[in-house]
């Protein structure tokens, strides 16, 4: 992987699967409609994918119920499973580059970030819940000296996962590893922008062992494949990644149809608060650059709103603006690019909209603020600070999910405190303080479900990501606590004669 590489002219060479995954098989949407792919780099079509509607969903339904039954899988030794899920990070391991690339060409991430960040990280997720299958205990429950009390944990059934399109294997197998090593049946449902490295995911499952009908991947669009995953009376739980908006779908179909089991991770406004202790600002402002630039901004928990004490904030904001420059917008292929484009066009005027939004409400442009790159035909944004914000503006409260930082100026603690939970998301939050008082009260004061200190982090696999308020509904992903929402807990009461 060290090894420099012409990745446009091994992205070019790529050959493509775009049809569905169903019951161990590649097969091509019932309706034969297709959709197409858009490479965000230059606007024009990669390839056309097959879109799956209800009559494909219900196909997968049927065969991962169906396998499901039988058992070969759900009823398989947990240190079996945990073999067939090692063998399957292998083969992901083992198809990395080609991974990498396509993840890159769909989603225009810089190369650099698939390779080095996206692929290994989603290969050490599989592995560590692999490794956990056989290491998740059943309890006994104190009880009368003639009774044995038990509570275990059964796989929950069949499992839909709808992957959004900034981390597409990633957050994959934040789904994927806890509820296969369960022992559950699975069906995924790529983002429209995103579905190639999922296609490619499904054959390395079937050849590591999983058995037919234990995998499913259905692409197509949200409204159709999406809607009949979150409709259908035979899906047991359902999680989602994405906006506030199709996750309220889902509580709603759920409540319209089984009541299925409904985990959501919905995005952020996450505030980053620097206090004016500080005093080496070199690490701060390279954690600061990184949390809101790293994936082009397209990041849930990405430190959008820059809350800054007055004394430290004209030196900080100098600093920060040198670090930014050095965060080179370019051809995601290009290995010294660090910003690439935005998902899609419409994504790219939202993000321009919103840029606009601040200016006429009165915030400064310090720093970037428009489109660049126009010339190639992709959709390309400037890494953008804005200063002179308030917390009621709309570029502070709306998720704008692009390189745009907003600044706000704070006298005090209190201040930082009351304006970071100032705002209908809770998912992630940063903090930077030399005092280690302040460190432990802010902390606890801020309501996201990850609070890093003097870092921008989401923690490593063992920690638990999810959030409050509007950012996340029905459990955590990552850490064992992910395997708790695609189980079901009984208790079984022994009465010994």
């Amino acid at each position: 992987m060290d090894q420099p590489t012409d990745f446009k002219a091994a992205a070019a060479a790529l050959k493509f699967e775009t049809r569905a995954f169903i019951n161990g098989k590649y097969a091509e949407a019932a309706s034969g409609k297709t959709f197409a792919t858009i490479n965000p780099a230059n606007g024009k079509v990669i390839t056309n994918i097959s879109s799956c509607e209800m009559e494909d969903v219900d196909r997968a339904v049927v065969a991962a119920r169906r396998a499901f039954e039988v058992g070969d899988w759900s009823r398989r030794s947990p240190a079996e499973r945990k073999k067939v899920l090692l063998k399957f990070a292998d083969l992901i391991e083992a198809n990395m580059e080609e991974l990498a690339l396509l993840e890159t060409l769909d989603s225009g991430k810089p190369i650099r970030d698939a390779r080095n960040v996206d692929l290994p990280d989603s290969i050490a997720t599989l592995r560590w819940h692999a490794e956990a299958t056989d290491k998740i205990y059943d309890q006994m429950s104190p009880a009368p000296h003639d009774v044995v009390s038990m509570i275990v944990r059964e796989p929950i059934g069949v499992v839909g996962g709808v992957i959004p399109w900034n981390f597409p294997l990633f957050v994959a197998m934040w789904k994927l590893g806890p509820a296969l090593a369960g022992g559950n049946s699975l069906i995924l449902k790529p983002a429209e922008l995103t579905s190639l490295s999922l296609l490619r995911l499904a054959g390395l499952a079937s050849a590591a062992g999983l058995p037919d009908g234990v995998f499913n991947v259905v692409p197509g669009l949200g409204h159709e494949a999406g809607k009949a995953i979150g409709m259908h009376n035979d899906i047991d739980c359902v999680s989602f990644t994405g906006s506030g908006e199709v996750g309220r779908y889902f509580l709603e179909y759920s409540a319209k149809s089984n009541m299925k089991k409904i985990v959501l991770e919905c995005g952020g406004k996450s505030p980053a608060i620097v206090m004016d202790d500080v005093k080496d600002l070199g690490p701060v402002v390279e954690n600061l650059a990184m949390g809101i630039l790293f994936c082009q901004g397209e990041n849930c928990s990405a430190g959008s709103r820059l809350i800054v004490q007055e004394g430290i904030k004209d030196r900080l904001l100098e600093e920060l603006k040198k670090h930014f420059a050095e965060w080179k917008v370019g051809d995601p292929f290009d290995q010294e690019t660090k910003v690439g484009a935005m998902i899609e066009e419409k994504h790219l005027n939202k993000v321009l909209r919103l840029i606009d939004r601040g200016r006429k409400d009165g915030a400064k442009v310090s720093f970037g603020g428009d489109r660049v790159r126009e010339e190639t035909g992709g959709y390309f944004v400037e890494p953008t600070i804005f200063e002179g914000v308030t917390n009621d503006m709309m570029i502070a409260r709306e998720e704008i999910f692009g390189p745009v930082l907003s600044v706000i100026s704070v006298k005090t603690e209190e201040e930082a405190i009351k304006i970071a939970n100032d705002t209908n998301y809770g998912l992630a939050s940063q903090l930077y303080t030399d005092n280690l008082n302040v460190a432990h009260r802010v902390a606890k004061a801020i309501r996201a479900g990850t609070v890093s200190v003097n870092c921008f982090s989401e923690g490593d696999l063992a920690v638990p990501f999810g959030g409050y308020k509007e950012s996340g509904f029905g459990g955590r992903d990552k850490g064992l606590a992910a395997h708790d929402q695609y189980t079901e807990q009984k208790a079984i009461w022994i009465q010994l004669r």
